[in-house]
């Protein structure tokens, strides 16, 4: 299910920009972008809302910053206490688990 825009109202990550710029003491997006070591069109997407902020961007704001990344997402306006993840990634199925054969560790 792909979320719209009106799901999250309060979700605003020009604000995460914006108090970055504030803490790092930056003049623009472009340093912005310099200090984080990505492209500036990255930082530009950002603000338009045409690209989301990603895991690997917020550890390097946070690397960065200094700041927690709960912090870094409560300044965007994410508000969620919890994050689900699928448990269905990664995990061996029923039938691959009976036919194993497992290595007996050697004495």
């Amino acid at each position: 299910m792909q979320r719209t825009k009106d799901e999250f109202p309060d979700f605003n990550p020009n604000q995460l920009l914006d108090g970055l710029h504030r803490k790092l003491q930056l003049k623009n997006d472009a340093a912005l972008a310099r200090v984080l070591e990505v492209n500036p069109p990255i930082i530009s997407k950002i603000r338009h809302k045409r690209l989301p902020v990603g895991g690997a961007l917020l550890i390097r704001i946070h690397e960065v910053s200094g700041l927690a990344i709960a912090d870094l997402l409560s300044m965007m306006g994410d508000r969620r206490r919890k994050f689900r993840v699928s448990d269905v990634h990664g995990k061996p199925r029923t039938s691959e688990l009976s036919n194993a054969s497992w290595p007996v560790p050697a004495r």
